[in-house]
Formats: C-alpha cells, sequence, structure tokens
C-alpha cells in the first residue's frame, strides 16, 4: 500500500477503504509517513468529504492508537460529559456531583485549558492541594468509594489524533465537520465511558458559530458514538453571551458552588439541569426526564450534591471546607468597575472579547507554557436583555497585574453593545439530539 495512491484516491472523491485508514493513520503515529503527504491527505479530505462509515473508522483507529482507560473494574454505566467550550463554562464542576449523587459513576479524564480561561483542572486547582496527577488505580477506586472521580488526561490517550490535530491546525484543514467529530469523539472513546452527554455551543463565543453547523457536528459526534456502541445524547446550547455571571477560574467554582446551594444564576442552572437529565437517564437511574429532574431537585435541596463535591475534593487532596465556605477561596483583592456608557438595553454581549479579557488579566493560557492566575476574573451584574442607564454598573474586573489591565477593560467595555428596544428572548437550550 502506498500513501500517494490513498491521497490520490481521495482528491478523486473515492471512499477510503478500512485498510487505508489505518495505515495513514497508524503510519503517520510512528513517523514512517512524512507531514506534506499527511497534509495532502487532509486537503483532500477537506473538500472530499467523508462518509459515516469512513468517518467511524477514522475515529475508532485514532482512539486505539495509543493508551485506552479500562474502566471495566468500576460498578454501574459509566457516564462521561463532553463540552465544545465557551466563555464562563464550568458546567462540570456544578454537573459531576449532581450526577454522582444520583448514583450515576463518574470517571472523567480533563484536560487544562488553553484560551481565554483555564480548563476543568485548573478551575479545581483553585481548591488548595487539590491532584489530578492520581494512578489509575486511585482513580478506579475513588469512583467506586465515592462514585466520582477526574485525572488529567494522558500523553498517550490518542496520540494520532495529537499529531493530526497540530497538522491540521497549520495546514487550514480543521474546519471539516469529519475531521472534528472524530477527533473530539477519539478521545472520548480512549476514555473508556459506556455513555456519552455532548454540550454543543453555538455562536459568537463557540467554535461553531451557527446553529446549523453546531447541529451537523452534534448529529455526526452522536452518529460516530453509536456506530462505536456507546449510549448518546447531544445538547445543543447557546453561546452568545458568556454562561451564568462569572469568568474566572476560583470565580467559576463558586458559582458552581452557588448552583449546587441552588442559588446558581438562570442559565447556568439550567444547562447543568437538562445535562444531568441525560446523564441520569443513560446511566440507568431513571426511566423519564420528570424522574430525573425529581433525583436532581432532591440531590441539591438535600445537600447530597454539595457534600458529594466536598468528598471529591477530599478524596484527591484538596480542602473540602473551601467546597462549605467559598470565602476561602482566593479571588484577587483590586477591583475595576465597568460602566455602562449608554441608557437603553444591552443588545449583544461579544463573548469571545469577555473571554480575551479575562486571558489579558492572567485568567487563561496563550501558549501552553503560560502560568494562570486563577483568582482573576471578571463578574457580569447585567446581561443581555437588561436595561441600563448611562453609568451603572455592568460589571466588575478582579486583577492582580496592571499591566494589560487597561486594555482589558477596554476589551471588556467594547463587548456591551447597546440598543433601544429590548432585544428578543434567546433560548438557552436549542436543541436535544438523542
Amino acid at each position: 500500500m502506498r500513501m500517494v495512491d490513498i491521497i490520490a484516491s481521495k482528491r478523486n472523491g473515492n471512499e477510503l477503504t478500512d485498510e487505508e485508514i489505518s495505515f495513514f493513520v497508524n503510519g503517520y503515529t510512528k513517523g514512517e509517513i512524512p507531514d506534506y503527504q499527511v497534509s495532502a491527505l487532509m486537503m483532500a479530505i477537506y473538500f472530499r468529504g467523508m462518509n459515516e462509515r469512513e468517518t467511524l473508522t477514522l475515529t475508532n483507529v485514532m482512539a486505539d492508537s495509543g493508551d485506552k482507560l479500562d474502566l471495566s473494574a468500576i460498578k454501574g454505566i459509566k457516564v462521561d460529559k463532553h463540552s465544545t467550550g465557551g466563555v464562563g463554562d464550568k458546567t462540570s464542576i456544578a454537573l459531576t456531583p449532581i450526577v454522582a449523587a444520583c448514583g450515576v459513576p463518574i470517571a472523567k479524564m480533563s484536560g487544562r485549558g488553553l484560551g481565554h480561561t483555564g480548563g476543568t483542572i485548573d478551575k479545581l486547582e483553585s481548591f488548595n492541594g487539590f491532584n489530578v496527577s492520581i494512578p489509575t488505580e486511585t482513580f478506579i477506586k475513588n469512583v467506586n468509594d465515592i462514585g466520582i472521580s477526574l485525572m488529567g488526561q494522558t500523553a498517550d490517550l490518542a496520540p494520532a489524533d495529537k499529531k493530526l490535530y497540530a497538522l491540521r491546525d497549520v495546514t487550514a484543514t480543521v474546519e471539516n465537520m469529519s475531521l472534528i467529530a472524530s477527533s473530539i469523539m477519539s478521545k472520548k472513546l480512549a476514555a473508556g465511558a459506556d455513555a456519552i452527554v455532548l454540550d454543543v455551543k453555538t455562536g459568537s463565543g463557540a467554535f461553531m458559530k451557527t446553529l446549523e453547523d453546531s447541529k451537523a457536528l452534534a448529529e455526526e459526534m452522536v452518529t460516530i458514538g453509536k456506530g462505536a456502541g456507546r449510549k448518546m445524547v447531544a445538547v445543543i446550547s447557546d453561546m452568545d453571551q458568556p454562561l451564568g455571571r462569572k469568568v474566572g477560574n476560583a470565580l467559576e467554582v463558586i458559582e458552581a458552588i452557588d448552583t449546587l446551594r441552588g442559588k446558581g444564576p438562570e442559565d447556568f442552572t439550567l444547562l447543568v439541569r437538562t445535562l444531568a437529565t441525560y446523564m441520569i437517564m443513560l446511566g440507568g437511574k431513571a426511566s423519564s426526564e420528570d424522574e430525573a429532574l425529581r433525583m436532581i431537585d432532591d440531590a441539591i435541596e438535600s445537600g447530597k450534591a454539595l457534600d458529594k463535591l466536598a468528598e471529591f475534593v477530599k478524596a484527591q487532596g484538596g480542602d473540602p471546607s473551601q467546597v462549605y465556605d467559598t470565602s476561602l477561596l482566593k479571588i484577587a483583592d483590586k477591583k475595576k468597575v465597568i460602566t455602562a456608557e449608554k441608557s437603553g438595553y444591552i443588545s449583544r454581549i461579544v463573548c469571545d472579547s469577555v473571554g480575551v479579557s479575562c486571558m489579558m488579566l492572567g485568567g487563561g493560557r496563550a501558549s501552553k507554557e503560560d502560568v494562570i492566575d486563577l483568582s482573576v476574573g471578571i463578574e457580569l451584574l447585567k446581561k443581555v436583555g437588561s436595561k441600563v442607564n448611562a453609568g451603572d454598573e455592568l460589571a466588575y474586573v478582579y486583577y492582580n497585574d496592571e499591566k494589560n489591565l487597561d486594555a482589558a477593560l477596554e476589551k471588556l467595555k467594547g463587548s456591551y453593545e447597546y440598543s433601544e428596544i429590548a432585544p428578543e428572548p434567546q433560548k438557552l437550550i436549542k436543541e436535544v439530539i438523542k
């Protein structure tokens, strides 16, 4: 088999065989096929596309290219959740304790964030001493003992995807639905869950800007997951403005804890309840949405979900007292106030600009080597649809370093747009694909 023949076949619009896909993925991962040939193939796939069988094969081959997490020692149906990412997306921190408190085992691999804020791991490290570098044996034991554990993604998890994504990133071949879906799902399949709930974001702060593209990606990933024998649900949720009211690592942890107390912001609470509903149903603990919602309400009102988060934090070396008293979490001492520049209704908050503002304060990474300041961030006092007068307080900015402060404040101010009439309310949950 020759790589040049595979490139020519896809260039001409043919389907690649399972053997051809396996040949190029494994050969490239081992360093036996050069970048320039795989670049040519990626461009051919970008223009010619892949069908359902090709996409599933690509996903499975990438998932099999390195370590796969064996979760068979964990009792029950293991359910994972994946978000395509957004500004203020602290969902896992509130979601997973609720689901675990309802009896569904949560064995989750997470990564660190690259961009406007940290990933789930970075956020959880706001708890003093919290540690994700735990052996697999401890990870599995914690899930069996308390129902929840989280560990960092290993370097050998789907290494083919890591190499292929780096190449696609510099050859303008990222935006292909099959390549995006297989990239995400290869890591999810390698992580070993029996069922997966996807939170696919749509809007200005999302990777997919239009509902049409978000739906296509969600459907592609659900198809891949089912083809690989997993139970799947995808929720398409709005990311045209930041989720919740707090952006920044420790601030987001506080908002997640507020939600576990039943006092979270309306949009964030709705998303957590929606995702938890499908995770509990896929986990076999509820037979209907109404039953799952009753279980969620009980987990929150009884305090079981909050206690579950404290157990989880303690089991991984963190300080559980910070779960019960969030004033013990470190928030930057210095604060600036952003005010409305005109009267009217807030018609838009440019999501990406809020995220970039947080990153400029030190709350995110521009490169993998950057160190995040977990204590900085932004608290939004007004959101889209709010009526304001000129001079009203719009947001608080928590900071330590003044180096990029002025630029961050200007970026944040510029993210607000105003109108004389109230904007049409936007649905948070756009669609559910089962």
